[in-house]
């Protein structure tokens, strides 16, 4: 992912694509922090998953971003938030599809033993492990909860 992203920062220098270069800087940016966060806490450089959830996390930042750009009537400011996490989500892996996220659901649950709501935790640690940048884990926490409390 990081030699990835290198490339893709010297690809949009080459192309003088500016908004695709400063996002990129921006991911960067948070990777660094992510990088040194660890450091401090005694651990190597930040992993694949930790890196697939950091841009899950910037692409969630500019919708709520764009979001409320959009309410105040700065249409040209929430554009250019969803503009930037388009370009983030062109580095994260292909999302699973609604029968995907159900049947990975429905084998975590099985796996784990899940019976009810309050072993909802161990069934989405399961799924953060297994589809780290693959799974929207909001709409994902909902569906768990849904199926949990059917019994």
């Amino acid at each position: 992912m990081r030699e990835r992203l290198t490339t893709s920062l010297k690809e949009a220098m080459r192309a003088g694509d500016k908004p695709r270069l400063s996002t990129i800087r921006l991911i960067q940016a948070a990777l660094k922090d992510k990088d040194i966060e660890a450091r401090g806490a005694g651990k190597e450089q930040t992993s694949e998953d930790e890196i697939l959830s950091l841009l899950q996390k910037l692409i969630k930042q500019r919708q709520e971003s764009a979001k409320i750009y959009a309410e105040n009537g700065r249409t040209e400011l929430a554009e250019q938030e969803n503009a930037e996490a388009a370009i983030i989500a062109s580095f994260l892996p292909a999302q699973l599809d609604e029968a995907e996220v159900a049947a990975a659901i429905e084998a975590a649950i099985a796996e784990t033993g899940a019976e009810g709501i309050k072993d909802m935790g161990r069934v989405i640690a399961l799924l953060k492990e297994r589809f780290a940048g693959r799974l929207d884990f909001a709409k994902a926490s909902g569906l768990v909860k849904t199926r949990l409390s059917q019994g």
